[in-house]
């Protein structure tokens, strides 16, 4: 072994003198080790001259070699560490955009609760691809925007986690003072929906609105949710969101935009955990849903 960490160090310095320097040793003995290797490989590893190290075709066919032996061997420790050490698996947990800090608060306790046997990561995304990747075994479970729709729901188990209250997002100017807002007044204003990332639940929100007597829209493509705060501040628009002021939605929330509760309208955005069924019943993941269950057993209301 200590044979082929000198080789490697000459083959990756190609000067002696370096490679005897990194090895904390003098030049002499480390040129007579290697003339030890070369003699029991029966090869010659280096051209040397008083000018040049260059390794021989024997020695570029050992490097590769010599490297990943050694690669081996330095793993030894951390192999036999993780070898004893109890099972524990990674698992990533979808998380789609604007997820309440309560809600947060809880997923850290599950993470919490479950880490001796699992370590749980966040993997951001949008509702439908999350589900996506939960249905095909890319993700163990993820928080989910409902309705959720699409093919081989019903492998999915799903449990609601949260229910938040939305209220108008409007022009602060045009609704000064204004502690609540009532859906008739904004039959005027165009409804500027959010970006795509729930799109069942806002379409389903859009005909309400429609057979409410809200008819006009604008439609804001290829932007993030402040592309609608702009709008808004202009008093072109009017949107819906979170109405809970600690909602990280709020953070997009620009000059003269404010969110009012509505009196006359109560739209409401429910949050599940979702996941599969086969892994949750008897399957890798039993253990896990049986704290979810338990952890998420309430729902938050907000």
């Amino acid at each position: 072994m200590l044979h082929l960490r000198y080789f490697v160090a000459v083959a990756e310095e190609l000067n002696f003198t370096a490679a005897a320097r990194r090895l904390h040793m003098s030049t002499p003995p480390l040129s007579k080790r290697i003339k030890d290797l070369e003699h029991e490989v029966g090869h010659r590893l280096f051209d040397r001259s008083t000018h040049h190290v260059r390794l021989t075709p024997a020695g570029t066919a050992l490097l590769p070699i010599a490297q990943d032996v050694l690669e081996q061997v330095n793993s030894i420790p951390w192999r036999l560490t993780e070898a004893t050490r109890p099972q524990r698996s990674t698992v990533f947990l979808g998380m789609p955009e604007g997820v309440h800090p309560d809600l947060r608060d809880r997923v850290n306790t599950l993470a919490e609760r479950v880490r001796e046997r699992f370590e749980v990561k966040r993997w951001p995304g949008a509702t439908a691809d999350l589900v996506t990747a939960v249905r095909d075994g890319r993700l163990a479970l993820t928080l989910a925007r409902l309705p959720v729709t699409g093919p081989a729901l019903g492998q999915l188990e799903q449990l609601t986690v949260m229910s938040e209250r939305l209220g108008a997002v409007v022009p602060a100017d045009r609704f000064a003072g204004r502690e609540a807002i009532a859906l008739a007044e904004l039959t005027d204003l165009p409804y500027a929906a959010s970006p795509d990332i729930t799109p069942a639940y806002f379409d389903q929100l859009d005909r309400e609105l429609s057979e409410l007597g809200v008819k006009k829209r604008i439609k804001i493509t290829h932007a993030g949710f402040g592309a609608a705060s702009e709008v808004i501040s202009s008093g072109m628009a009017f949107s819906i969101s979170m109405l809970d002021e600690k909602s990280p939605m709020h953070g997009y929330g620009i000059e003269n935009v404010t969110v009012l509760p509505f009196t006359d309208f109560h739209p409401r955005l429910e949050t599940a955990l979702l996941w599969n069924r086969d892994r949750g019943d008897c399957g890798d993941l039993e253990e896990l849903v049986t704290s979810v269950r338990e952890i998420f057993s309430e729902p938050i209301q907000i």
